[in-house]
């Protein structure tokens, strides 16, 4: 699980910027995670991997670890009953936490931040082709000149979506996160340096294609908006409770294609209300325009309550 491997083994890149996560290359596939706590854990794709304890503890494990589908190691999440040789669930969940906890000081710096400028912040989250950045890009252009707007793109590689936002004239910044599956809040505050807040405005916050990890990352939003298409399964609320149960808002996206789809869209508003009752829905198409007033009137109702008075 990447709260606990730290995910974002490589570089994570912020336009203009690069952070370095490992200090050290190592050779055929070999590469390390620091911990909080300074921990260090090192592993390679090829051979047996060991866990290198901070100072004072010195003790070796070899084993193999589980992977990913995205090529991030699973550090003991694996079939029930399983832990990482050596590193006890009581260890584990303490690594968990603390990487939670700084996450959350970054988070707390940056909702100060955006109050002071009455900035209103979403955090957008789906799968990959849900949708997102299409429906982000029309209802840039229909917002223009209602407000300020900015927005931070959120991918592991390419500026493919950040390029297709600052079109509709939007200033966008591109966060690339490499081998990480979500951004935390401390990406946020880098991007924010260099792209700025919109005063009393809206901040957009596009996260990477995945329904797992960012539901566990507060990155100082006033609301998470997971999106999900007609094209994806109706069960996708039931497979992804925590990110259902993080958002405010799901946007039920492209539905000019239902007559053509066998999607029952009340049945995944149903699953989706089982895991959070007060969850709020919008069906939109970013092609028929369907959906989208109702869309463009929670973002300003939201905006008028975040906005500094005077």
């Amino acid at each position: 699980m990447c709260t606990v491997c730290g995910c974002g083994d490589g570089e994570t890149k912020v336009e203009g910027h690069h952070h370095h996560d490992h200090d050290h290359h190592h050779e055929h596939g070999d590469h390390e995670h620091v911990l909080p706590d300074g921990t260090v854990i090192r592993h390679s794709h090829h051979e047996h991997h060991e866990h290198h304890d901070g100072p004072g503890h010195g003790h070796h494990h070899g084993h193999e670890h589980h992977h990913h589908h995205d090529g991030v190691i699973d550090l003991g999440h694996g079939p029930a009953g399983t832990e990482v040789p050596g590193m006890s669930q009581t260890r584990l969940v303490q690594i968990e936490q603390d990487i939670l906890a700084k996450n959350d000081s970054f988070a707390a710096v940056n909702r100060q931040l955006f109050a002071a400028k009455g900035a209103f912040v979403l955090n957008l989250m789906s799968s990959p082709g849900s949708g997102k950045t299409t429906l982000l890009a029309r209802t840039l252009t229909d917002l223009k000149g209602r407000f300020p707007v900015a927005v931070i793109e959120g991918d592991q590689q390419t500026s493919f979506d950040a390029d297709r936002i600052r079109a509709t004239g939007a200033p966008a910044i591109q966060i690339n996160t490499g081998k990480g599956c979500h951004l935390d809040a401390q990406m946020v505050t880098q991007a924010l340096g260099r792209l700025g807040t919109p005063e009393n405005g809206v901040l957009f916050i596009e996260n990477v294609g995945n329904l797992v990890c960012p539901a566990g990352f507060d990155l100082g939003e006033a609301h998470k908006v997971v999106v999900l298409s007609v094209t994806e399964g109706e069960d996708k609320p039931l497979k992804y409770p925590n990110m259902f149960a993080a958002a405010d808002l799901l946007l039920v996206t492209k539905v000019d294609l239902l007559p053509h789809l066998t999607f029952d869209v009340e049945r995944m508003i149903a699953y989706a209300r089982q895991i959070k009752p007060s969850l709020e829905v919008l069906p939109v198409s970013a092609t028929s325009g369907e959906g989208l007033e109702a869309w463009y009137a929670w973002i300003e109702a939201g905006l008028a309550k975040a906005k500094r008075p005077g």
